[in-house]
């Protein structure tokens, strides 16, 4: 029996057009919860960076791993393109993945 895995890359927001974070995990919706109650210290708490805007699912870590490190290399403009084709109102998808 092989157990299947799950992986996500995701951007939270600020706001819309706001501050911009990417991440990876493998809890999409507990690790969305910790940022949204800033139970971790770091770049989210401090800039108020809870609202998830696009994620992608991966099923293997390396995968989802690679996609992370290149969106975070990318020109600002073009995350928000990619959160714009898929979430055009920068609405919270949390809702969605608990």
């Amino acid at each position: 029996m092989v157990k299947e895995h799950r992986y996500f890359v995701y951007l939270l927001a600020s706001k819309p057009q706001g501050t911009l974070y990417v991440g990876v995990t493998s809890n999409l919706a507990g690790r969305i919860h910790e940022h949204k109650e800033d139970l971790r210290d770091g770049f989210t708490k401090k800039y108020g960076v809870h609202r998830l805007v696009w994620f992608e699912e991966f099923a293997y870590i390396q995968d989802a791993i690679l996609r992370e490190k290149r969106i975070k290399k990318w020109r600002r403009s073009w995350k928000i393109e990619l959160i714009e084709k898929a979430n055009p109102g920068w609405s919270d998808l949390f809702e969605q993945v608990v």
